[in-house]
């Protein structure tokens, strides 16, 4: 059996939440859900198997299609997400009107939001719910046995009755069990991050899911995310080895929030002290679950960034959205990472309910007096699946549910929605341009990181990054054109 996952292109990824000067140099991501898919396939079937990553290519939807003409698979299995969701359903036609006998399946985080929309989908045979790395096996090994596919857990698929059936599904409760995710079936060099400062870099996941309850968020009310599990230390760390074999030595960990558990993080930071590694590595948390001994074992360890979400400097707006920790624990965090020498980047949103004009100039205000090393401005967006786009629904800020009409009929004029109640969309995308301004331009931060650049190629790339925020105009906000 041969077959292809790919992760589609993305010329259709809705944006607006993140200016699109974010998407164009924020650098390319390794697809790591399609490739422990494809190393737990190879590990358990002697199946063939192919991985393809449009989007470092840069593949045109001409170019795709040369590339399938040229090809024969069983299956194609297509990452799908609400934001690339456009290209993913173009993708699943182009191929079905090339390979018609090409059994078609979606999977990701879209797919559970709205799985019976996605199953309609043209072009979609099959979907799958949940982490698919052992039902997608088991799925292949039943393809052309249907009375066998209600067993398949995840598996969204129509009976012979012509109804669509959605099967239940457990988030898996040993993730050390996965084999790692297979690098080598793609190019290691088409990856790399504006924060590097490698010309090589990968992200690495060491947990999933995430406890907390922030109501801008759709991990609470996931089946999948809303269940912390973690990897062993030992099991991570043999992961970062495999890596350095390969020549990379810049790690993104990619948890939702890496220091959920204290044990856990010492244990890690241990076990890469032990082993000698000489690796540069950064993770994303909260301010509230840190402290000076984690953190002066991350520096020790080779953490070189943190990067908090912070998302408001007003006290109110931060209980509004259930954040859990206060303007007062975030300074002292701060400050106390910058003593260790530790680089920050620091999330912000506006925007949010119930938020004023005074509370966007605080964020603003805070920004610079926290002085992080970057700072990562968004524009609020009520996610599907989130406490605030249900809330958005009852109080009628949100006309109608955009989210699952989008998802029956995918349309490129699609526009993310806003929270609209206090300030227009246009208002907002001013006030976006007017942070990254503001904050990138200070002839301080610009002397600052200049200095602070170890490469030619480190300060071109971050030169360039710099020049998008100088032509940023509200018009270009939401568009990757």
């Amino acid at each position: 059996m041969k077959i292809l996952l790919l992760n589609p292109p993305r010329w259709n990824e809705l944006v607006g939440k993140n200016p699109s000067i974010i998407e164009k140099h924020r650098g390319f991501n390794p697809p790591l859900g399609l490739l422990y898919l494809a190393s737990t396939i190879k590990k358990i079937t002697n199946y063939d198997v192919e991985v393809l990553d449009a989007q470092p290519l840069k593949l045109t939807y001409s170019q795709l299609e040369n590339y399938f003409r040229g090809k024969s698979f069983d299956v194609v299995g297509i990452s799908a997400m609400t934001f690339t969701l456009i290209d993913a359903y173009k993708t699943a036609k182009l191929i079905k009107k090339i390979m018609p006998t090409t059994k078609v399946i979606l999977g990701g985080t879209h797919v559970h939001l709205f799985p019976h929309e996605t199953k309609n989908l043209e072009g979609v045979d099959f979907a799958f719910m949940g982490e698919a790395e052992l039902s997608l096996v088991e799925f292949l090994k039943n393809l052309k046995n249907p009375a066998y596919y209600h067993k398949i857990p995840g598996l969204i698929y129509r009976n012979t009755e012509g109804k669509i059936i959605e099967n239940d599904f457990e988030p898996l409760d040993n993730l050390d069990e996965l084999p790692f995710p297979e690098r080598k079936l793609l190019n290691i060099k088409n990856y790399n991050s504006l924060l590097s400062k490698a010309s090589l870099s990968t992200t690495i996941i060491s947990s999933r899911g995430c406890p907390f309850r922030c109501a801008f968020c759709d991990r609470p009310l996931s089946p999948i995310t809303s269940h912390f599990r973690f990897r062993d230390a030992k099991n991570v760390a043999d992961e970062i080895c495999e890596c350095v074999e390969l020549g990379i030595k810049d790690f993104l960990f990619y948890d939702d929030t890496f220091t959920v558990s204290k044990e856990r993080v010492l244990d890690f930071c241990e076990e890469i002290i032990k082993r000698k590694l000489e690796i540069r590595w950064d993770i994303r948390t909260r301010v509230d679950i840190v402290d000076e001994e984690m953190l002066k074992m991350l520096k020790k360890a080779g953490c070189v960034a943190i990067h908090y979400g912070v998302e408001s400097g007003s006290d109110k707006i931060l209980k509004v959205i259930k954040k859990g920790f206060t303007l007062k624990k975030v300074k002292e965090i701060f400050k106390l990472t910058k003593k260790l020498k530790i680089e920050t980047l620091a999330y912000f949103m506006i925007g949010l309910p119930l938020e004023n004009l005074e509370d966007i100039q605080n964020t603003l205000d805070l920004a610079k007096e926290l002085k992080p090393d970057y700072a990562h401005f968004t524009i609020f967006s009520p996610y599907p699946g989130t406490e605030f786009y249900r809330l958005g629904l009852e109080k009628g800020i949100i006309k109608k549910d955009i989210w699952k009409e989008f998802a029956r009929n995918p349309k490129e004029e699609f526009k993310i929605p806003v929270w609209e109640e206090n300030f227009t969309r246009e208002q907002l995308y001013e006030m976006i341009v007017k942070f990254y301004k503001s904050f990138y331009l200070r002839p301080s931060y610009v002397l600052s990181r200049s200095i602070k650049a170890r490469s030619k190629g480190e300060l071109i790339k971050k030169a360039r990054a710099g020049l998008s925020v100088l032509t940023m105009k509200k018009e270009k906000i939401d568009t990757l054109r």
